[in-house]
């Protein structure tokens, strides 16, 4: 399939199964899909949470209940670069943690080989920019937002020996066009958002030879409705908002088990004080309660309930009976699970929809595009590379 022909018929799917996955969990007491209620009661909690790590799993449980299930997994699938891991010297790797390490390897190995001056955007302290130094890059242009950044990673290419500048900038509204000229090679690992959005609309502006990017946090620092790139995606009769876009980010590497005691936790207290408020309130639409300090969770449902009301302007009488609300936060987190797994079905291919809007964004300006994925998802799921070159016709 050309990168067209996929974004076509992804688009025709998502289109088609929207009632899946356009939809909050939380606005459910019970499941919404009929014909989804017997599979989805029947597994147990540790089934939900198998399943949900396992993607192609997910496809396969699902394919015989929504129609084209079946295509997902060629839709949503990326060819994969495999390049040997280059080693380099301590120095290089101080500071970086482990795995965020292994990324940067993977995604150096897969970048094209050339001798181009490197324009690396969103830079942090500069890691990904020091290793392409380091290999041969004749020049590195770093471009991050904090200034103790840019100072901690001008520091360590001096001491290294490395060609490398840093430039402070805030790249959603300084100019930084002139950043960009034809000979560079524009690189970005893991820019959130507009960040990226910005960069490939500078970048295709001022004709650089080579584009080289992974995207992420599709809806940061955006509007709440897509704004689509591509014109084949403003042709496209899907309205994505911020909670589409955030699903597109739902598969994690697994998280350690306190974590996922504590988001358990976290989620049955804030379910539970909803059916609390709608007690007393009448109200039927689950409404949120502010992000808090994860400590709230270890004191008690009922200071739990306390503070919330008292962030919602809520009166509460003296005799509540929290352990019946309790219960119903438990019976309803059993619900908000199985309707998330059945939207976490979709999430991958949203995020391949984002991408190919991207990869066919730059096809319009006159790039050859390929996109692919440059390392294991257990290192991060946000593993998609897009590699765009000027076509030699301009």
């Amino acid at each position: 399939m050309t990168l067209t022909e996929q974004f076509t018929a992804l688009d025709s799917l998502l289109m088609n199964t929207r009632s899946y996955w356009q939809c909050t969990a939380f606005d459910f007491d019970c499941l919404p899909w009929p014909e989804l209620h017997d599979p989805l009661t029947a597994l147990t909690d540790q089934d939900v949470a198998e399943l949900d790590t396992d993607q192609a799993q997910l496809y396969q449980f699902f394919s015989p209940y929504i129609p084209g299930i079946e295509q997902l997994s060629r839709l949503a699938s990326l060819p994969v670069i495999t390049s040997s891991r280059t080693d380099y010297p301590f120095w290089i790797s101080n500071g970086i943690k482990g795995r965020k390490f292994t990324q940067l390897q993977d995604f150096v190995g897969a970048l094209p080989a050339n001798d181009q001056p490197i324009l690396e955007w969103c830079a942090g302290k500069g890691h990904l920019g020091r290793m392409l130094a380091f290999n041969g890059a004749p020049s590195v242009h770093s471009i991050e937002l904090q200034s103790h950044l840019c100072e901690q990673g001008q520091k360590s290419a001096q001491q290294q020996g490395l060609a490398m500048q840093f430039s402070q900038a805030d790249v959603l509204t300084d100019n930084t066009q002139d950043f960009f000229n034809p000979q560079t090679h524009a690189v970005a690992l893991h820019a959130c958002g507009a960040l990226h959005q910005t960069f490939m609309h500078q970048a295709s502006a001022a004709k650089v030879t080579q584009i080289s990017f992974s995207p992420c946090c599709y809806h940061l620092f955006t509007e709440n409705n897509y704004q689509a790139m591509s014109e084949q995606a403003k042709r496209s009769a899907l309205n994505l908002t911020h909670r589409d876009l955030k699903l597109a980010l739902q598969e994690t590497v697994t998280a350690p088990s306190r974590v996922g005691k504590v988001r358990k936790t976290e989620v049955e207290w804030r379910l539970g004080f909803d059916a609390l408020r709608k007690s007393l309130t009448g109200e039927s639409a689950y409404v949120s309660v502010p992000s808090v300090n994860k400590a709230i969770f270890s004191d008690s449902f009922e200071s739990f309930c306390k503070w919330a009301a008292d962030k919602k302007a809520l009166k509460l009488p003296k005799d509540i009976d929290y352990n019946k609300f309790l219960l119903i936060g438990q019976a309803r987190k059993k619900i908000t699970e199985r309707v998330e797994l059945v939207r976490h079905v979709f999430r991958r291919a949203i995020e391949v929809w984002l991408v190919l809007d991207r990869a066919l964004y730059l096809q319009q300006q006159g790039y050859n595009v390929s996109v692919s994925t440059f390392c294991e998802k257990q290192l991060t799921p946000r593993n998609i590379l897009i590699l765009a070159s000027l076509t030699p016709s301009t």
